[in-house]
């Protein structure tokens, strides 16, 4: 977001902010609780914790500005990993699962599911840790990309209504 990289560490309450260009480190900032996933519209940058609670930061200084929890119906969804933004949607993926949540970024609630078991093949989930755990999109192009820890693809996937 405005030509710079936001990373978050895992659980040392800091996160670091790059320059695009040229990767240069431009300066650090602390955050409460743990740094699970980030996205932005934009305009502002939404962090998960791994709770049902997701963060929203002002983009110049990262400060909370506000904060929503992530409902299907009356169930608090937990959780929360990787988060992209798609389409006016942010998108988080469960941990521990292979369900992606598409969450309406201004009420938290879930308008729906992407079950994506059966994508990677059980050969490669000999270990515990080979979970769903990346999401990206290309909004110029449309397509969105998963991957998850220890997988050894990216697969780029389209979303086909239910039947």
């Amino acid at each position: 977001m405005n030509d710079q990289i936001v990373q978050l560490t895992w659980q040392s309450h800091t996160g670091f902010v790059y320059r695009l260009s040229d990767f240069r480190f431009l300066r650090n900032f602390s955050y409460s609780g743990e740094g699970w996933g980030l996205a932005t519209d934009g305009h502002e940058i939404y962090l998960s914790d791994g709770t049902a609670d997701i963060r929203v930061l002002d983009p110049g200084t990262f400060v909370e500005k506000r904060r929503f929890s992530v409902h299907d119906g009356n169930t608090r969804i937990t959780q929360l990993n990787e988060l992209e933004f798609v389409e006016g949607e942010l998108f988080a993926n469960i941990w521990q699962t292979d369900r992606i949540a598409r969450i309406s970024p201004q009420t938290g609630e879930v308008l729906g599911w992407i079950d994506l078991k059966g994508l990677l093949s059980p050969v490669y989930r000999l270990e515990s840790g080979a979970v769903l755990n990346g999401i990206a999109y290309d909004p110029k192009q449309k397509r969105l990309f998963v991957t998850g820890k220890l997988w050894p693809s990216i697969f780029q996937i389209e979303l086909v209504p239910k039947k």
